[in-house]
């Protein structure tokens, strides 16, 4: 089944489409998710929430673009509404973290995907948000900004925060 065809049944509530679209895409979007909230309860309802989005404005996809890509922007504008209903993010606009030398990526390059995410998932709410917007999504911190309602300070200093504490706890993973 093309995905022209999936869109299209979809599209008229044929619910057989619906289920292959969710089949196909499902564990992928959930990896979305998850990287945003860090909790798997949590994430397979916002999986739910996510999907009954795209079924309920699967119409509004004109072609431009991935189809993935304009369902992964649901899922994380899904995820992002839930983190701001939990009051997660502070907009700090200090800009008191340090500079560091980023240094050899040595734990990256043998880490598991597995134990990078569970590392991730140590960091706060705030951090892990921004870094995967930044990072992961490619958002701008003017975007991630306007997103999370935080000044574009807060984010550019979250992410380098964040960083430095990845960088920590990855060294900290490498010496085992």
């Amino acid at each position: 089944m093309t995905e022209k065809e999936l869109i299209d049944g979809c599209s008229s509530g044929n619910r057989l489409y619906q289920k292959e679209l969710y089949g196909k895409y499902s564990a992928r979007m959930l990896a979305v998710c998850y990287r945003y909230v860090g909790d798997r309860d949590v994430a397979c309802d916002l999986l739910h929430d996510g999907f009954i989005a795209i079924f309920s404005h699967i119409n509004n996809y004109r072609g431009a673009g991935s189809f993935e890509g304009w369902m992964r922007r649901i899922f994380v504008t899904t995820s992002l509404s839930y983190l701001r209903t939990q009051k997660k993010f502070i907009d700090d606009n200090s800009a008191d973290f340090e500079w560091y030398d980023e240094g050899s990526a040595s734990a990256i390059d043998i880490i598991s995907d597995k134990e990078l995410t569970a590392k991730l998932n140590e960091l706060p709410v705030g951090y892990r948000t921004v870094i995967n917007m930044y990072a992961i999504e490619g958002y701008s911190h003017k975007e991630i900004g306007k997103k999370l309602g935080i000044g574009e300070s807060s984010s550019r200093s979250q992410f380098m925060r964040a960083k430095k504490l990845l960088k920590t706890l990855l060294n900290g993973w490498n010496e085992r």
